[in-house]
């Protein structure tokens, strides 16, 4: 599957990061009749796949499907869970830009802020800076949409069957400017997040994204703005409001002061947001309007 040659990063010769275990990869060393690819087994491209149980200290293997070595992987885990039990998720974040929130996102899994790992990136360009940082921190990634300008793309039933193969639990957009496909919509019901830079359904839908929100949020003589965070149907920014915080319009404001300020929102906000769905703390009303349940107090709601 094209899906399968894109993806890399899963075994590393180095130690893999991670708030609540720690990975250590051992690899045999070649025998002198071994092959070319025998002898470059750490750094193949090919799927890996791990299985850990956190909270233990013992051996387990991490197999390359492209060939019968075997690694020793050494787990250890000095944190204790708080969270009742509760296993981390699996997150999938989609960036067409340099990726600040995904970048906030990926540190808050590795400080342990949030419940869950970061497993796959999905870039709609090749070159764009949340795709050269996930490079950087050896996470695989995914090139979606299909276009001329990315003819490595992949499909959008090569994109789910990609997801469900990394048994990948949330959808979390990053300033991912493509629309959509229903058929991730249809495997993750509930399941995608996105953020905007306005108060939605104010200054949304197609076309409202990045410096262009800004402008227009100072053109209109609205005296507060502020980020966003909803679920994702199939239409752009018109899914169910999970969580906003206000920011302030000054009088004298402009759209790059303003976008600043909205900024730093987003990044505390978006973390907030993502660990409570890790924590499995969102609440569905009779009405169909998702709240969060407070950890502190697990009767009040925001």
């Amino acid at each position: 599957m094209e899906a399968q040659r894109l993806l890399s990063g899963f075994c590393s010769a180095s130690p893999i990061p991670n708030a609540r275990t720690q990975y250590f990869v051992r690899f045999p060393s070649p025998s002198p009749s071994s092959s070319s690819s025998t002898a470059s087994f750490a750094q193949s491209h090919m799927w890996v796949s791990f299985k850990a149980r956190p909270l233990s200290t013992k051996l387990i293997q991490c197999r390359n499907t492209a060939d019968t070595e075997r690694a020793e992987v050494m787990v250890s885990s000095d944190k204790q869970d708080l969270t009742g039990g509760i296993r981390r998720k699996k997150l999938a974040v989609f960036v067409s830009g340099g990726g600040s929130n995904f970048r906030s996102i990926h540190e808050a899994c590795l400080n342990g802020s949030i419940l869950g790992d970061v497993v796959v990136l999905v870039a709609s360009k090749q070159g764009c800076g949340g795709a050269d940082y996930a490079r950087e921190k050896g996470l695989p990634i995914l090139v979606f949409p299909k276009t001329k300008l990315e003819p490595d793309g992949i499909s959008p039933a090569d994109l789910v069957a990609t997801l469900r193969g990394l048994e990948v639990d949330f959808v979390l957009l990053a300033g991912y400017l493509k629309l959509i496909p229903v058929e991730l919509i249809q495997a993750y019901p509930r399941s995608i997040l996105n953020i905007h830079p306005s108060l939605l359904p104010a200054f949304g839908g197609k076309g409202h994204y990045g410096m262009k929100v800004h402008k227009a949020v100072i053109a209109s003589g609205a005296r507060y703005t502020g980020p966003t965070i909803h679920f994702v149907d199939e239409h752009y920014d018109t899914g169910r409001i999970l969580a906003q915080r206000v920011v302030p319009v000054l009088a004298k404001d402009t759209a790059e002061e303003l976008a600043a300020r909205v900024l730093r929102e987003e990044h505390s906000l978006y973390v907030e947001v993502i660990t409570a769905v890790c924590e499995e703390r969102i609440v569905w009303r009779e009405d169909g309007v998702p709240i969060i349940r407070s950890k502190e107090n697990p009767n009040e709601y925001s």
